[in-house]
């Protein structure tokens, strides 16, 4: 026999950062990603270092464990940064690839934790750091040119080591790659973690056409100068007995002394201000924040 329980439901969380943004289409984004990904590995440029491995997969995910991307390097511009890591296993493959002997048969699998990190694999993190990071900004940089009709747009250059070199947050923007050696089958994986400012840059991209088109005069307009709010300012305040208030007739005159008005906000007191007389109306001056 068994004791059931009905245990609350646990609410869901609504993220602020999701109101408004079109997040849903993030997919979208890393599916022209790995199109470009796809098209940048056959180029000479990454085919030298990543000749024989195919991608298999490119997707938001939630940040790595740090025993698992190792360390991570820091590339950013002008328009925001991403951090990059990748597997120390894939990282070796790419090594022994790129420097081993040619003709040679491959070697076999090394336990990371046994070889010891040199200059030469802290340079070519870099460098492949740097490839993925280009890959990424340039498709940032082309929805944002096609977004708003500039079809010439520059690319963002990203400078290694120009952002801080730090893991994700457990609330950041990671994208996850997939690589397979087809050789030897084995796959390895890599991270692109993008900062709020490429994230912005990414969703602006993405955004709808109608919400584009609204988009740049909200961005020009202060909130200051199109929200309207309505005030009210309380001139005089007398306390007076239950007894006295009962015994005013028609005529009575109730003796008051004007001093600093209070200008409310539904309620909320938010300046003092000085009661003058213009023309016959009454104003209100010099203002001052509450306490």
């Amino acid at each position: 026999m068994t004791n059931k329980t009905n245990l609350p439901a646990i609410p869901q969380v609504l993220d602020p950062r999701l109101l408004g943004r079109p997040v849903h289409l993030l997919p979208q984004f890393a599916a022209q990603f790995a199109e470009d990904l796809a098209a940048a590995l056959r180029q000479p440029a990454l085919r030298r270092y990543w000749d024989g491995f195919q991608l298999q997969a490119s997707s938001f995910v939630g940040p790595p464990d740090t025993s698992q991307s190792g360390r991570w390097l820091g590339f950013g511009g002008g328009a925001g940064g991403i951090a990059f890591a990748l597997e120390r296993s894939l990282l070796l493959s790419v090594l022994n690839q790129r420097y081993g002997r040619r003709g040679a048969a491959p070697a076999p699998p090394v336990d990371p934790a046994t070889v010891r990190v040199t200059a030469t694999e802290e340079r070519l993190a870099i460098v492949l750091g740097q490839q993925f990071a280009s890959v990424l900004s340039k498709r940032v940089d082309a929805n944002l040119a096609r977004a708003h009709n500039e079809p010439n747009a520059a690319s963002t250059e990203l400078v290694p080591g120009s952002v801080p070199p730090a893991p994700p947050s457990a609330d950041g923007w990671t994208l996850g790659i997939t690589l397979r050696q087809a050789q030897s089958g084995e796959c390895g994986q890599l991270w692109l973690a993008l900062d709020q400012d490429m994230v912005a840059r990414v969703l602006l991209g993405l955004a709808p056409e109608r919400a584009r088109e609204h988009a740049p005069a909200r961005a020009t307009v202060a909130l200051g100068t199109a929200l309207q709010v309505t005030l009210e300012g309380r001139l005089v305040s007398k306390e007076i007995t239950l007894e006295a208030l009962f015994a005013l007739k028609l005529g009575d005159i109730i003796p008051v002394t004007v001093g600093r008005a209070d200008v409310l906000l539904a309620d909320s007191r938010l300046f003092t201000a000085a009661v003058t007389e213009h023309n016959g109306t009454l104003c209100l001056t010099s203002f001052e924040d509450s306490d």
